[in-house]
C-alpha cells in the first residue's frame, strides 16, 4: 500500500466520526437537506474502498497502518483483502442511503442531529472493527461498535421499553466483548502473533496450540453474543425499540454480521476442527430453527424481520462452520444477500410504518395502488429473501444446497435444517412483501401515500441490487464472491454458479423448499397460532431468564453490600486486620518460607532504655483510664521509633518520624473532639479476647515477614544504580532527598496530595463541629 493510498484509507477511517461531530450543527442549519450533506461522508468511503476491489480480486491483500504503543508492539492497523472490503462496502454503501433513509424518517424530530451523530459514529465504529489487523484496533471498534448500538437502540430514552432493549444488549454484547477479548490475548500467547495478518500466515500453530479450545470457546463467545446466536438470540428482536433506520442498519446489515465476520476471519487457523465443525453448526442451525419459528409468531412487521434476520445470522454460522469451499461460497454469496434483501425490507417496514401508523400486519392491506414504489421495493426484496430464479438470493440457495446435501447423516440432517428454515423465511418474506400490499384496502392510524424520494429510495436501490448483482453474475463474483471466498477459505477460490438454473439435486431442493415456503405463506395465520400455543406453553425463555438474571444479581449485590458494609467501623477494621494477617501467614505456611530463628543480639542499655519505651507506651494505650489520654499514648511507639532512627544513623528519618506520630495524635484527637474524650470504652471480655488474638496474629504476622525479608540475601542493584546516579542525573548528593524528589517525585507529590486533602478534611469537621454549637446557641 503506497503512502498516499495509506494516508487516504486513514482519513476514510476518521472521516465518519468527524461527520458525526459536525452533524447537529449542519442539522440544524440545513434542516431537511442535512441528510444529503452528510450522505457525502460514506459514499466518499464507499467510492475510496472500492478502489481495492481490484487488487482484492486478483488475490493480493494490502495492509497499512501507523504505530500507536510502540513500547507494547501495538499498531492502529489494517489489513484489506475480499473479507474485509466486502464489508468495508455493504457498511458504506448501505450506510449511505440509511442516513438519507433517516433524514426522510426522522424528518422534523427534534433530536435528528443527534440521531445522525450517533449512526455515524456506529459506521465508523464498524468500519474500523471489520478492516482493523492489530488485535488491539479490532478489540477497541468491537467495543465501539457495542457502546454507539447502545446509544441507538436507546435513543428514544423516555420509553422504558428503548432503555430496558438498549441496557440488555449493552450488557449481552458486553460480556461476549470480555470474552473476546480473553480469546485474543490467549491467542497472542499461544502463537505470538499480535494481528490478524501475522496470525493467518501462522498455517496450523494455533490448531496445534495446547489452548485451542480455550481460545475457539472465547472466540465464540464474543462471537455468538455479537451475532445473536442461540440462546443469546434475545437481544437483537428486543432491539427493534430502535427507530427504524437503526434496525435496517445495525440489526440487518452490519452490527448483528461482527460476530459472523469473526468466524469467516478465522475460519483459516481455527478452522477445519472437530471442534469447530461441531460446534458451529449445531449452534448456527438451532439459531436457524429458533428464529424462524418465533419469527412466524409475529405480527409486528419489524419483529418478524428481526426473526428471520437470527435466522439467517445462525445460517450463515453453520455455513462457515460445515468445513468445505462450497460451503464458504454459499456463505459469501448468503451474507452480501441477506444484507441486500434484509435492508430493503427493514425499510419498507418502516416506511408503512412512518405512513400508515401502524406495522401490524394483520391491520394493514390494499396499500398497493397509494404506496407502488415502496410495493416494486419490498417485491423486488422478496424475490431474493425467498431465494426465486435471477436474485442473487438464489444463487445463494442453490449453493447451500449444493454444499450441504446428503453426502452423510450430518449433511442430511443440516440439510433439512435449512429447508425448512429457508422455507418459513420464504413465508416472512413475502408476508412482509405482500400482505400490506394485497388486498381490500384496510383503515390504517394515518391516511396512506407515498412516502418521499428520501424513504423510498434506499429499499429500492438495495432491492434492485439484489437483482442486478445476479444478472452480472460474472463481474460479481470476479469482484465479491470469490476474493470473499478465497479470504473466508485462506485459499484461491473461485464462484461460478449463474442464475441459469442447473438441473440436479441442489435445484430439486430449492423447488422443494419454495414449495413449502409458498404452503406455509398460506396458512401463516394458522401456524401463528400453533406456535402461540407452543409459546405459551413453554413460558419460560431466555429473555425471561435475563431478567431473573438481572434482578439476581441486585439481590445478590444488596445482600454482600449489607454483610460487608454494616457501618460500623470496628468491624471494617476487624476484616481488615484479619485479611492482612491472613495474606502474611498463608503463603508462609503454604511454601514453608517461615524464617530461621534469628539470634539475638547484644543490645546496649539505651536501646533496652527505648525497647522499655514502647513496651511502657502499649501498656499506656491498654490500661488508658480515657480516650483522650489513649490517643496521646499512641505516639509513644512512634516516638521510640524516632529515637532507634537517631541512634542508627538516620536522622532525616527520626525528625520525619517525630512530626508524622506528632500531627498523627494531634490529627486523631481533633478528630475525636465528636466524642466525649473523658469515659473509657466497656466491652465485654470476649471482644477483648478477640481483639487480643487478631492484633497478636498481625504483629506475629508482619514481625515473622520482616524476619523473612532480612534473610534474604541482599541485592544491591537498586542501592548502587542510585549511588551511581543521584550525582549525574538529579544533581544531588544526598541520595535518599534524590529519590524522595526526583526518582520517585510522582509518588512524593501523591502523597503532599494526600495528607493535604486529609487535613482539609479534618479542618471542615472542625469547623462543622464548631458552627453547630454556635448556630445552636443563636437559636435559643
Amino acid at each position: 500500500m503506497t503512502a498516499d493510498s495509506q494516508w487516504l484509507t486513514f482519513l476514510a477511517l476518521m472521516l465518519p466520526f468527524a461527520a458525526a461531530a459536525l452533524a447537529p450543527f449542519l442539522t440544524k442549519l440545513l434542516r431537511h437537506n442535512a441528510a444529503w450533506v452528510l450522505a457525502i461522508a460514506p459514499a466518499l468511503m464507499f467510492l475510496h474502498f472500492s478502489g481495492f476491489l481490484d487488487p482484492v480480486s486478483e488475490g493480493r491483500a494490502l495492509a497499512g497502518g501507523y504505530a500507536w504503543i510502540p513500547s507494547l508492539d501495538v499498531d492502529f492497523s489494517w489489513y484489506l483483502d475480499g473479507l474485509s472490503v466486502t464489508f468495508a462496502l455493504l457498511i458504506t454503501g448501505i450506510g449511505t442511503l440509511i442516513v438519507l433513509y433517516s433524514g426522510g424518517y426522522l424528518n422534523g424530530h427534534e433530536h435528528q442531529g443527534r440521531f445522525f451523530s450517533f449512526i455515524l459514529m456506529f459506521m465508523g465504529s464498524m468500519l474500523g472493527l471489520v478492516v482493523a489487523d492489530s488485535f488491539l484496533t479490532l478489540f477497541v471498534f468491537w467495543e465501539l461498535t457495542s457502546i454507539t448500538s447502545f446509544l441507538l437502540i436507546g435513543f428514544d430514552h423516555s420509553r422504558s421499553g428503548s432503555r430496558r432493549a438498549a441496557l440488555q444488549a449493552l450488557i449481552v454484547t458486553g460480556m461476549g466483548g470480555l470474552s473476546l477479548l480473553a480469546g485474543l490475548l490467549v491467542i497472542w500467547g499461544a502463537t505470538g502473533a499480535s494481528s490478524l495478518s501475522a496470525l493467518l500466515a501462522t498455517g496450523d500453530a494455533l490448531r496445534e496450540a495446547p489452548l485451542y479450545l480455550a481460545a475457539l470457546l472465547l472466540i465464540l463467545g464474543g462471537a455468538f453474543t455479537k451475532s445473536a446466536q442461540f440462546p443469546f438470540h434475545f437481544w437483537l428482536p428486543n432491539a427493534m425499540e430502535a427507530p427504524t433506520p437503526v434496525s435496517a442498519y445495525l440489526h440487518s446489515a452490519t452490527m448483528v454480521k461482527a460476530g459472523v465476520y469473526l468466524v469467516m476471519r478465522l475460519n483459516p487457523v481455527l478452522g477445519e476442527t472437530v471442534a469447530w465443525e461441531t460446534i458451529l453448526p449445531v449452534f448456527g442451525g438451532t439459531t436457524l430453527i429458533v428464529g424462524t419459528f418465533l419469527a412466524v409468531r409475529q405480527t409486528d412487521l419489524k419483529l418478524m424481520l428481526a426473526y428471520t434476520t437470527v435466522a439467517s445470522l445462525g445460517l450463515l454460522v453453520m455455513l462457515t462452520g460445515f468445513g468445505s469451499h462450497k460451503a464458504v461460497e454459499a456463505a459469501a454469496l448468503y451474507l452480501v444477500a441477506h444484507s441486500l434483501f434484509k435492508g430493503a425490507l427493514f425499510m419498507v417496514a418502516g416506511l408503512v410504518d412512518h405512513e400508515t401508523g401502524t406495522r401490524d400486519v394483520t391491520r394493514l392491506g390494499g396499500l398497493r395502488s397509494a404506496m407502488p414504489v415502496t410495493f416494486a421495493a419490498a417485491v423486488l426484496a422478496a424475490c431474493s429473501m425467498g431465494g426465486l430464479p435471477l436474485f442473487f438470493g438464489f444463487l445463494a440457495k442453490e449453493e447451500i444446497y449444493a454444499a450441504l446435501g446428503f453426502a452423510s447423516g450430518w449433511s442430511a440432517a443440516l440439510t433439512l435444517v435449512a429447508i425448512v428454515g429457508n422455507g418459513l423465511m420464504f413465508a416472512i418474506g413475502f408476508a412482509v412483501a405482500l400482505k400490506p400490499f394485497l388486498g381490500a384496502p384496510v383503515e390504517t392510524p394515518k391516511h396512506a401515500h407515498e412516502g418521499p424520494v428520501l424513504l423510498w429510495l434506499g429499499p429500492l436501490v438495495l432491492g434492485g441490487l439484489g437483482l442486478i448483482a445476479a444478472l452480472i453474475s460474472t463481474v460479481s463474483h470476479r469482484l465479491i464472491s470469490s476474493p470473499m471466498s478465497s479470504a473466508i477459505a485462506g485459499e484461491p477460490v473461485t464462484v461460478t454458479i449463474s442464475t441459469v438454473p442447473h438441473i440436479g439435486m441442489p435445484l430439486a431442493l430449492s423447488l422443494v423448499t419454495v414449495g413449502f415456503g409458498v404452503a406455509a405463506f398460506r396458512m401463516l395465520g394458522r401456524l401463528r397460532g400453533v406456535m402461540a400455543s407452543v409459546l405459551n406453553a413453554i413460558g419460560w425463555g431466555p429473555d425471561k431468564g435475563f431478567d431473573q438474571a438481572l434482578a439476581a444479581t441486585t439481590k445478590l449485590s444488596f445482600g454482600v453490600t449489607r454483610i460487608i458494609q454494616s457501618g460500623r467501623l470496628d468491624y471494617y477494621m476487624t476484616a481488615t486486620f484479619i485479611a492482612l494477617a491472613a495474606a502474611l501467614l498463608i503463603p508462609m505456611i503454604a511454601f514453608g518460607e517461615f524464617p530461621a530463628a534469628p539470634a539475638f543480639p547484644a543490645m546496649p542499655f539505651y536501646e533496652w532504655i527505648v525497647l522499655l519505651i514502647g513496651v511502657i507506651g502499649v501498656g499506656a494505650v491498654i490500661y488508658a483510664r480515657d480516650r483522650l489520654t489513649a490517643i496521646v499514648s499512641l505516639g509513644i511507639q512512634g516516638f521510640a521509633v524516632a529515637l532507634l532512627f537517631m541512634l542508627l544513623g538516620a536522622p532525616d528519618l527520626s525528625f520525619t518520624q517525630f512530626m508524622v506520630e506528632t500531627l498523627s495524635v494531634v490529627i486523631l484527637a481533633l478528630v475525636m473532639t465528636r466524642l466525649r474524650l473523658s469515659p473509657t470504652d466497656h466491652r465485654p471480655t470476649s471482644e477483648k479476647i478477640g481483639d487480643v488474638l487478631v492484633a497478636g496474629t498481625c504483629g506475629a504476622a508482619l514481625g515473622l515477614m520482616l524476619l523473612r525479608v532480612t534473610q534474604v540475601p541482599f541485592n544491591a542493584e537498586l542501592s548502587e544504580f542510585f549511588a551511581a546516579n543521584s550525582r549525574v542525573i538529579a544533581h544531588g548528593r544526598n541520595i535518599v532527598n534524590v529519590i524522595i524528589v526526583d526518582f520517585r517525585g510522582m509518588d512524593t507529590l501523591g502523597e503532599i496530595a494526600v495528607v493535604m486533602i486529609t487535613g482539609l478534611a479534618i479542618l471542615a469537621l472542625v469547623r462543622i463541629r464548631s458552627a453547630k454549637p454556635a448556630k445552636a446557641g443563636q437559636e435559643s
